[in-house]
């Protein structure tokens, strides 16, 4: 890597650090804090329903986090699963597509926060965006990267692949039987999820949902802000 690809890269995990960790820390969260409202105070109990990092570092979705940030054209991580147990809900079923479908719905409202930032930041008066130039610079590429990141951690998490949320929010509409044999592939799930990133092919399918996404955002602040 030359000079300039490194100085970039790092340029990229700066600004993308803060919206990308907080998009992991409320995506877990969100799971925590939905399963207490469900019955389950197991997440509770264990401390994981805090933003302080700290208790939900995962040391290898730390490293891809890092790794992406800098060199992949979407950036993505994890952080370690908030303890749920489904024997506490009332409603089994509600319970898990309830839970799995908060972390994603958390990311959306996320990507919408560093949209309305963005857009405020952007009407503030001329002359204090000009003196400021370089912050300004900074905060509107951190609300970018917030947007971006955010929608793609909602995309990528929605994917029904075990055991991203997307295919345990499949799950409960499937027969037990078919469920459980589903549930089967999770061992294998995220080598095959990191296999899709690093080739690749997994940009390729989800990319369009992102840019979809992105665009429905930008085009709803657009009009609220009269754009």
């Amino acid at each position: 890597m030359s000079d300039l690809n490194f100085i970039l890269a790092i340029q990229k995990l700066s600004y993308s650090f803060i919206p990308v960790l907080l998009g992991i820390i409320l995506h877990e969260v969100a799971h925590g804090y939905v399963a207490m409202k469900q019955g389950d105070y197991t997440a509770y109990m264990s401390g994981r329903i805090t933003l302080n990092p700290v208790p939900h570092i995962d040391p290898m979705g730390l490293v891809v986090f890092l790794f992406t940030a800098m060199f992949s054209p979407f950036v993505f991580g994890w952080a370690k699963p908030v303890p749920v147990n489904y024997r506490y809900f009332k409603d089994i079923r509600k319970g898990i597509f309830y839970v799995s479908a908060a972390g994603p719905l958390a990311n959306f409202v996320l990507a919408c926060f560093f949209a309305l930032l963005f857009y405020l930041l952007a009407f503030l008066p001329e002359h204090i965006i000009t003196q400021f130039s370089g912050s300004f610079e900074f905060l509107f590429s951190m609300c970018k990267a917030g947007i971006l990141a955010n929608i793609g951690l909602m995309w990528i998490n929605l994917m029904p692949i075990p055991p991203l949320d997307g295919s345990k929010m499949l799950m409960t509409f499937m027969p037990p039987k078919l469920a459980y044999k589903y549930a089967d592939f999770e061992r294998y799930g995220m080598l095959i999820l990191m296999v899709l990133i690093f080739t690749g092919i997994f940009g390729f399918i989800i990319t369009p949902f992102i840019k979809g996404t992105f665009f429905v955002i930008i085009e709803f602040f657009n009009f609220i802000f009269g754009v």
